[in-house]
């Protein structure tokens, strides 16, 4: 068992100890150093391990197993070495701050709600805490405000082992069932909690907390804190960004938000223009249609709205059924020179990658049932889609050529009208 000075005082920030034993782990390719006494807190309690030095080795993390303390390293030490061990003390003085933050809040969210703390982790950059209940926006604002008056009193936080018979009639808050000695973390007024990890001394050394977030999360909520220094920074870079955004909308810091929304709605104003102007650009470019022909049109790159502005503007032309194909590298299914000479290195692979790409199509009539063409091409060309009979769309993963699409159509419009021809476009 090592000696856990960090309960005797967490305060402690170097101490003197003996290296018992130190084992080479074969796949980390790091070192296991147990010492016969410790100030590193081990991982656990939702806090990952302290870090630090023995003498002037780092210590990259601290583990328990069986009631011993190892310290991860990346040099050995001989038996029997007397060391000197020296914490990260701002590391642990963070978790510290954060973990008695913690214990305030979900203790205020036990006694208003009634919630349990059913999940902790405490990281290197926020901290989270899971509640088995439903917690508003709001609520979490009243939570914050009630969780830094209890920093601003400057509460005692108290450490005790109760006797089995005094944990009897004691109500706290636990995770898991305790064996053995149970160590109380008390913060008179505002929570009782069994915890192992060590705390400030006083409620005022958190300095501030913050809620900076709430959302859903298995049932119940993840709430996101940050208490101190963390909470400073958060709050330096945040004030930084309202300034360069109220730098650029040339509005006052309490206004951007307002100043913000006005810009979202220019935005989409213009967004509705830029539609209008596209759909009427698309118009003057439509070819020709004759009533009752069936139109096949080829086009590269079109968006999901512009096919359907084409398709819309042919059908108005009197058009008996239109079939548009965007595609980025349209095969005109001609043979050329390029297709039957041999190509090599970086021009071949970028004419295979050409012929690999697929397309997405749209089809539509007044009258006819489109939902075979949206078959025929699902099957030959490896595609998804389908829809209502007056009108599909989808995709397909394999290339197709120009004329064996024409192709398609124009059997189909034997079959359907009696017309034997389709136009491409």
């Amino acid at each position: 068992m090592t000696e856990k000075l960090f309960y005797e005082d967490g305060y402690l920030k170097e101490f003197r100890g003996t290296v018992l034993s130190c084992t080479k782990d074969q796949k980390e390719g790091q070192y296991k150093v147990v010492l016969d006494r410790s100030i590193f807190f081990p991982e656990g309690g939702g806090q990952y391990g302290d870090t630090g030095w023995l003498d002037d080795v780092e210590v990259l993390d601290t583990q328990e197993k069986d009631g011993v303390i190892w310290h991860r390293t990346n040099a050995p030490f001989a038996e029997g070495k007397e060391i000197t061990g020296k914490l990260n003390w701002e590391q642990r003085f963070d978790k510290m701050q954060q973990h008695t933050g913690e214990h305030i809040v979900s203790g205020i969210v036990h006694k208003w709600f009634g919630y349990n703390n059913v999940g902790f982790h405490l990281g290197d950059e926020v901290c989270t805490m899971d509640f088995d209940g439903e917690i508003s926006r709001e609520q979490l604002e009243k939570i914050e405000w009630e969780a830094n008056r209890a920093v601003v009193e400057n509460v005692e936080v108290l450490v005790s082992y109760p006797s089995k018979k005094e944990l009897e009639s004691l109500e706290y808050r636990s995770k898991i069932e305790i064996e053995g000695a149970v160590r109380i973390i008390t913060i008179p007024g505002y929570d009782v909690c069994a915890c192992c990890a060590p705390h400030v001394t006083r409620t005022g050394e958190i300095g501030v907390i913050k809620l900076t977030g709430v959302q859903r999360y298995k049932g119940g909520v993840r709430m996101t804190l940050l208490c101190g220094f963390r909470a400073l920074r958060d709050y330096g870079a945040k004030e930084l960004r309202a300034a360069r955004i109220s730098h650029s909308l040339c509005a006052k810091e309490t206004e951007i938000d307002e100043a913000v929304e006005r810009l979202k709605e220019e935005r989409d104003r213009w967004k509705e223009e830029c539609k209008t102007l596209q759909k009427q650009l698309i118009l003057s470019k439509l070819p020709e249609v004759r009533s009752g022909e069936l139109i096949c049109l080829f086009r590269e790159n079109l968006k999901p709205d512009e096919m359907r502005a084409y398709l819309n503007g042919i059908l108005d032309q009197g058009a008996k059924c239109c079939l548009i194909i965007s595609e980025e590298h349209l095969d005109s299914g001609r043979p050329s020179k390029e297709n039957t000479t041999a190509e090599t290195g970086k021009n071949t692979e970028q004419k295979q990658e050409k012929q690999s790409a697929g397309f997405r199509y749209i089809a539509g009539s007044r009258t006819l049932n489109m939902r075979p063409v949206a078959e025929m091409l699902n099957h030959t060309f490896d595609g998804r889609g389908g829809g209502k009979p007056d009108m599909v769309q989808g995709s397909c993963k394999n290339s197709a050529g120009k004329e064996q699409i024409r192709q398609m159509l124009e059997a189909y419009g034997r079959k359907e009208t009696g017309v034997d021809n389709a136009d491409g476009k």
